[in-house]
């Protein structure tokens, strides 16, 4: 039986409950093994993808997904493409939107942006990245693969690396991640990228333990589970320290030495040269995997958000 999720929006990954969540992950398995009973579950319904910062993965993800689903899709894929660059607010274009399309896919360079969007419209909207703040549709790709991959959500030693400072992926990731019973985290970066302090409060009240370390090779001990991340030259108003930080921690061949042999390794992508792509060929490497995954997991959710999903 499918979570029922119709009418709802995801603006962060703690909108959803654990078992909702669950009944999501099934739905995107049942799609996955027989996508031809879902190929016209949407058809007559329309996604406007409105994407105000540049996007390539995440976009075509969604498109795709509605796509398959036999839905249409309209839209922009820039903020010059949209009224905003006639200086029309976020919630006057989400608003007229609304009335068009049956559910809103919103991308905003803007922490918050989306949830001043859900209060505009009058259909579901899903929030696919505001700014450095959230980027749950990406989260619910991650938990997908961690559960198709190890076989649960509980009980994981989880290492994230990079930019945990500006990092979206990661923020969204550990809100989700500390809602399961023995998640460890393992905080891998530099002192001037380390998570923000309300992501830390999240953690401690959750009760989950955790560690910060500036070491790769003391933080790859004992994982289940490497996120990696790259260092965002565009959350950078300092060129000079984006060049002193950006290669700080590249995983390599030798690298992958240091880790457990089951550990995975997952990526939000674009990668730039994180992981330097000898590490393709690792059997331990789900990145591309986790891509496809998304695409998935999102079919899932736009019917759950339509009530489509059975």
């Amino acid at each position: 039986m499918a979570a029922d999720l119709r009418g709802r929006n995801l603006l962060e990954p703690g909108d959803f409950t654990t078992e909702e969540l669950a009944e999501l992950f099934d739905l995107a398995d049942r799609i996955t093994e027989n996508p031809s009973e879902y190929a016209e579950a949407a058809k007559g319904k329309i996604l406007a993808a409105l994407f105000f910062e540049p996007s390539t993965r995440t976009r075509l993800s969604f498109e795709t997904a509605m796509l398959r689903l036999g839905g249409q899709v309209v839209g922009f894929s820039e903020a010059q493409s949209s009224s905003a660059a006639k200086g029309e607010s976020i919630a006057d274009t989400v608003r007229t939107v609304s009335g068009y399309a049956d559910i809103v896919v919103m991308r905003h360079p803007k922490e918050g942006s989306c949830r001043v969007a859900a209060a505009a419209s009058d259909v579901p909207v899903i929030n696919a990245g505001d700014g450095g703040h959230h980027h749950p549709t990406q989260t619910l790709t991650d938990l997908l693969t961690i559960r198709r991959e190890k076989g649960t959500l509980c009980g994981l030693r989880v290492g994230l690396c990079g930019d945990l400072k500006f990092g979206r992926t990661v923020h969204s990731l550990i809100r989700a991640m500390r809602l399961y019973e023995g998640t460890e985290f393992v905080l891998i970066s530099p002192e001037e990228l380390r998570v923000p302090a309300y992501v830390v409060r999240d953690i401690e009240a959750s009760g989950r333990p955790f560690v910060e370390t500036q070491d790769m090779r003391e933080g790859l001990r004992g994982l289940d589970i490497l996120y990696m991340t790259r260092v965002q030259r565009e959350r950078f108003f300092n060129e000079d320290d984006y060049i002193r930080l950006k290669d700080l921690y590249i995983l390599d061949a030798e690298r992958m030495r240091w880790a457990p042999s089951s550990m995975i390794v997952m990526h939000p992508l674009p990668r730039v040269n994180e992981i330097a792509a000898e590490v393709d060929a690792d059997p331990r490497a789900v990145y591309f995997k986790q891509a496809r995954n998304g695409m998935y997991v999102r079919m899932a959710l736009i019917l759950s958000l339509l009530g489509l999903a059975g």
